[in-house]
């Protein structure tokens, strides 16, 4: 496990990162180095990116060269366009690194049309407004527990006692898993996203054994689901629809780590970051103390604020243009989320954390197009919620050091947010 960051080295290597983004030669720049969002310190990079050279190919690389989309309506372009600009797991998928053949498991997420809408529709019934209301209360629930069990003028962290714990019940539920093993759901998204250096796993090896724990699990239930009644659950839904029923080991496997990762990354990690969002502008957690209403738009700048998952990647299936640039069949073009959602040309005040914002949905962290995120309504509600339990409960929730970012320029997360309630 990476160390944490004093407050002052952190500010340091702001610093440091600031001078170097405005003094390296752009042929030099690796925006999708991890270190830069352990650190916190890809903003200038992404910054010049975004004022001199907005699609920019890096050979800097030690994954291989990139495209690196930087604007927001470049980035919507490149969304827009799944014919020119391909999700296919067997091109590469979805992550600025190449799939490992080991892991090339097709999800509707990495697959064109048609084949993906119709993977997609298979679980697209959970998120319905009727069932979204039903959640809603199973979700204000469990919010209120965990909360009534902090505990009061003592140091913890967040993000293990409220943000896995919240998210893993809700994972649990959405899959109808055994409930004492719920946390096995948070483990193997983070195992499946590891980079080798965070030592989340110690070697392949050891990923491969856990992933196929993970795999005879699910296996398991998809038979029994199979053989009983259909039920509102995404296992029993995907064992009793004609897209997915059939569905060989590699496709199985794809499409769980898909709604794991994306049940467990998007809101566990908004979660824990809007405490230090609050934290960091004290003024914003002032005004949303005097006005809990504002909630409704504080939740989508917290999900712009954090973009929980900093990129997305695509396959050119032919040669094109983009930004001035022409971009060949087969080059690898990723969309940086995470420099999208700070684009001054169509964002006001963009680095700015504003929870009353006009148009707080005007953000791309859920992805645009046909593979826009199926369970944000999930993830926002669930924020939400929490805010609201908490605005009922507590005068303020206090950062009380340095947050441990995850060693990943996919995933942007937190490991650590040690906190004190006053009481």
């Amino acid at each position: 496990m990476l160390a944490t960051l004093t407050r002052e080295e952190r500010l340091d290597l702001q610093d440091k990162a600031r001078r170097m983004a405005y003094s390296l030669p752009l042929s030099q720049f690796h925006v999708g180095n991890p270190e830069l969002f352990r650190t916190d310190t890809v903003w200038p990079f992404f910054e010049r990116l975004r004022k001199e050279e907005p699609v920019h190919y890096c050979t800097a690389s030690p994954v291989g060269e990139y495209w690196s989309v930087t604007r927001y309506n470049d980035i919507m372009h490149v969304e827009t366009n799944p014919a020119i600009f391909s999700s296919d797991v067997r091109l590469g998928g979805i992550m600025l690194r190449d799939v490992d053949p080991k892991y090339e498991w097709p999800s509707f997420i990495a697959m064109d049309e048609p084949k993906h809408s119709a993977q997609r529709k298979s679980v697209q019934p959970l998120f319905t407004p009727p069932n979204l209301a039903k959640m809603a209360v199973l979700i204000r629930e469990r919010s209120a527990s965990v909360l009534d069990n902090l505990p009061r003028n003592e140091t913890f962290n967040w993000v293990e006692r409220v943000s896995i714990e919240l998210t893993t019940q809700m994972l649990a539920t959405l899959f109808d898993f055994p409930w004492e093993e719920r946390r096995k759901l948070t483990r193997w998204s983070d195992v499946a996203t590891a980079l080798p250096k965070s030592k989340v796993v110690e070697n392949e090896e050891q990923r491969m054994a856990e992933l196929e724990d993970c795999y005879v699990a699910f296996a398991k239930l998809f038979a029994e689901r199979a053989r009983q009644e259909p039920k509102p659950d995404l296992i029993s839904m995907m064992a009793h629809a004609e897209a997915t029923r059939a569905m060989d080991r590699e496709n199985l496997m794809g499409n769980l780590m898909l709604l794991i990762i994306g049940g467990n990354d998007t809101t566990r990690n908004s979660m824990s970051g809007s405490v230090l969002a609050l934290n960091e502008n004290p003024d914003q957690y002032a005004k949303l103390l005097a006005n809990p209403a504002l909630v409704d738009s504080f939740v989508p700048e917290v999900i712009r604020w954090q973009t929980p998952l900093a990129h997305m990647r695509r396959t050119a299936t032919e040669d094109t243009e983009l930004g001035g640039k022409t971009i060949r069949k087969g080059d690898r073009v990723v969309m940086w989320y995470a420099s999208g959602n700070r684009d001054e040309a169509v964002i006001e005040q963009p680095d700015r954390f504003i929870i009353d914002r006009t148009n707080p949905r005007n953000h791309m962290s859920f992805g645009f197009g046909i593979h826009r995120c199926l369970g944000m309504r999930v993830a926002e509600l669930q924020l939400k919620i929490i805010w609201e339990e908490i605005l009922k409960r507590f005068e303020r929730i206090e950062v009380v050091g340095e947050p441990r970012r995850v060693y990943s320029s996919f995933v942007r997360g937190y490991e650590y947010l040690p906190v004190r309630i006053p009481g």
